[in-house]
This record gives C-alpha cells, sequence and structure tokens, in this order.
C-alpha cells in the first residue's frame, strides 16, 4: 500500500472520528506529496515518499523552534500535535548511538583520518541513514568522531 493509500484511508478516519486536528495535518502531507509527485511527473518511489515526510518533520520543527522562542505556548502545541501525525508515516528513527555506529563504520570504511575528509565521509553517510536521523545529528556526529 502506497503513502497516498494510507494517508487517505487515514484522512477518511480522521474525518469519520470528526478529529478535525488530525484531519488538517494528514490533508497538508498528502497534498505535499501530491504536489512532489506532479513536480516529478510520476509516481513517487518510497524513498522519495519517505523524503517528503523527512521534509514535512523538518519544517515543523523548525516552527517549533521558532515558536518556543517567541512563547507562543498555543502554537507549540499545535505544532506537536502535527508532527506526531507526520512521524507516523516516517521509518523508525535511529537513536544517537545507532547513527555513531555507522559514522565510525564509514569512517574506517572510507580511511577518513581529519576534518579534511569530512565531506567524503557525509557523502557516503547520508544515503545509509536518509529519512532515518536528522542531518544536524549526523553532521554534529561526523565532526566530534574525525575530530578525535
Amino acid at each position: 500500500m502506497s503513502l497516498l493509500n494510507d494517508l487517505t484511508a487515514d484522512m477518511v478516519s480522521a474525518m469519520k472520528n470528526r478529529d478535525k486536528e488530525t484531519l488538517a495535518t494528514v490533508r497538508m502531507l498528502k497534498a505535499a506529496v501530491q504536489n512532489e509527485q506532479i513536480e516529478q511527473g510520476h509516481d513517487l518511489t518510497s524513498d522519495e515518499e519517505v523524503a517528503v515526510m523527512a521534509r514535512e518533520y523538518k519544517q515543523r520543527k523548525e516552527s517549533l523552534e521558532e515558536f518556543e522562542q517567541a512563547g507562543r505556548q498555543d502554537l507549540v502545541d499545535k505544532t506537536k500535535a502535527e508532527m506526531k501525525v507526520v512521524e507516523k508515516y516516517m521509518p523508525q528513527q535511529l537513536s544517537a548511538d545507532d547513527v555513531k555506529k555507522i559514522v565510525d563504520e564509514t569512517i574506517k570504511a572510507v580511511n577518513a583520518s581529519s576534518m579534511k575528509d569530512f565531506g567524503k565521509v557525509i557523502g557516503a553517510v547520508m544515503p545509509k541513514v536518509k529519512g532515518q536521523a536528522d542531518g544536524k545529528l549526523v553532521n554534529q556526529t561526523v565532526k566530534e568522531e574525525l575530530n578525535k
């Protein structure tokens, strides 16, 4: 079953349950997937669907930080609820320890020894963790491991 089918089924379920918040979020996610499909000109692959969900999650995460800084608790709560809905459609996220293991293995595989090899390591790690880890976490972990 494709992501669009899941989103449509969840949208119908939210309508039946009169869950306006979930319905609004699912509609936004479905629109994002459909817009990406139109842009690409073909049905999305599962990797492309994950990329769309990751982008939507990242947007909400950035908004959440801004709302917290501005002291807008109403928007913080709304954004957190949206993030929970988006998480439902994303693959299981890797823990910081899992990311560290992948980074360590990759550093050994590409024979990286200093920060000069940062780009090489990042280029090899990102495809392995695509959609399963935040880019900032990966970036920070690679820097820490290369600076040892």
